[in-house]
């Protein structure tokens, strides 16, 4: 038992984290090129200017991506680069940048799966309101389908949304991510309820406009709690934490993937936002309400009996512990807690309430990364990381229908308002020169998709 035996090994990336060529070629300004230039939002005021350059060396990854073993390699589109001022005209350069990124992938036997939306709005749709702008599910739907008509002949897996939780959430409710505004909540929750029309309308156009047979998925993020320990009481309490709105209202993840999957908004936002609940008109949850084929999820670390949920994002300025955390217990660079039991549990309790497929689209580790003087990147914590983390992901492959995972991120990259510090590549990337090299990780993880995790 464990993994089936065709279970989808891959690694992810975003188009801003690592494409560069921000000007380049037709492409135009995103909500992150703009507010990202703005002094003291971003760790060493640094930006996606250049970022990997993947767009100009994208032939050498996939290369390496072949050299690791990955089967399948996720990556999202750049709505400016394909549409620069988000409706109108198409830019030819843009289409032909993703195909031959597509074909380059699919002539190295490894198979896309192609994200639509990993949070760079084009800066002149947001000029316009953005997510707040009643057309902006007629502005994604236009999109998608342009997507579609250009990539789904060799696309045959998509995901609409990466993490509304982030660019609704800390976007709009919280400031620490573009468009980095701090909105009344029910400006965040018209934002909200835009996107997820935006989103059914989107899945539309790809179930019946796609050119193959489309396989269609969601990847929300979400607070993940685990129990403190296996008793029943405790599991309960983390299964209702998980869903719970009450202390993590634009971070949960029910608010989000309800109106989706189950065809309302929680009894419990209702209770919590009274007036500034969206108006939901006639129709608008037959568009929202839609069916999908795998429920991707975003996993970095748990929380149990969260009690300083407002320095959540900023952990180095929290007084207190949560219940799985302790003095001196192990971290990542980015200051998250280790706990390979979310990988067990979290699967678990997001099958038990949408009963669809499960894929982690996101699980990583951040490290202080370098180059040893024999020239290999020795990442031994990384190797841990994956290693417990996947042993107890098999576990829940046992459990229930767990078909894929995706490391993050296949390569070093931009790491949004933290900047470059964060490295979470399986390889390395030297920002000075764009020197590549496959870290110690990359040959781990190799032999994990070679044997299928037979031996975890």
């Amino acid at each position: 038992m464990g993994f089936n035996k065709d279970f989808m090994w891959g690694a992810a990336t975003a188009s801003y984290q690592i494409e560069g060529a921000v000007d380049k070629d037709g492409r135009k300004p995103s909500i992150w090129d703009i507010t990202s230039r703005v002094p003291g939002r971003i760790k060493h005021n640094e930006n996606g200017d250049l970022a990997c350059d993947h767009y100009n060396r994208f032939k050498e990854d996939v290369k390496l991506f072949k050299e690791m073993g990955l089967k399948y390699y996720r990556f999202s589109l750049s709505w400016s680069r394909i549409i620069p001022d988000g409706t109108g005209e198409i830019n030819p350069q843009g289409i032909k940048f993703y195909n031959d990124l597509i074909n380059e992938l699919i002539s190295a036997g490894i198979e896309p799966l192609v994200t639509l939306f990993h949070w760079d709005l084009p800066y002149e749709l947001y000029l316009k309101g953005g997510f707040t702008n009643p057309d902006f599910p007629a502005w994604f739907e236009n999109y998608t389908r342009v997507c579609i008509e250009a990539f789904s002949d060799r696309v045959k897996y998509w995901v609409t949304l990466n993490e509304p939780q982030c660019f609704i959430g800390l976007g709009l409710s919280m400031g620490k991510h573009a468009p980095f505004l701090k909105c009344d909540n029910k400006t965040v929750l018209r934002a909200l309820h835009n996107t997820l029309l935006g989103n059914g309308k989107a899945i539309d156009v790809i179930r019946n406009e796609a050119k193959q047979k489309a396989v269609i998925g969601m990847a929300p993020t979400g607070p993940s709690f685990v129990p403190k320990n296996d008793s029943e009481e405790e599991i309960e309490k983390a299964r209702k934490e998980t869903f719970s709105i009450l202390k993590v209202p634009f971070f949960s993840t029910s608010l989000y993937m309800d109106p989706v999957i189950l065809g309302d908004y929680p009894k419990e936002a209702y209770e919590f936002f009274g007036d500034d609940m969206p108006e939901i008109k006639p129709g608008d949850m037959d568009i929202i309400h839609k069916k999908l084929d795998f429920y991707a999820m975003n996993v970095y670390y748990s929380l149990a009996e969260l009690k300083d949920w407002s320095n959540e994002f900023m952990p180095y300025k929290k007084n207190v512990y949560n219940d799985n955390e302790y003095m001196g217990d192990p971290r990542t660079q980015m200051n998250w807690g280790i706990d390979e039991k979310v990988l067990y549990y979290s699967p678990k309790f997001m099958y038990e309430r949408y009963k669809l497929p499960i894929i982690i689209s996101e699980n990583g580790y951040s490290g202080l990364d370098l180059v040893s003087m024999d020239g290999k990147v020795h990442d031994p914590q990384r190797i841990d990381f994956i290693g417990r983390y996947l042993k107890e992901l098999k576990k829940a492959a046992n459990e229930v229908p767990v078909i894929g995972y995706f490391y993050w991120s296949a390569m070093d990259n931009f790491e949004w308002a933290e900047g470059y510090s964060p490295r979470f590549g399986l390889i390395y990337i030297d920002y000075r020169d764009q020197k590549r090299i496959l870290k110690d990780s990359a040959l781990f993880y190799k032999e994990l998709i070679e044997t299928n995790g037979e031996n975890l």
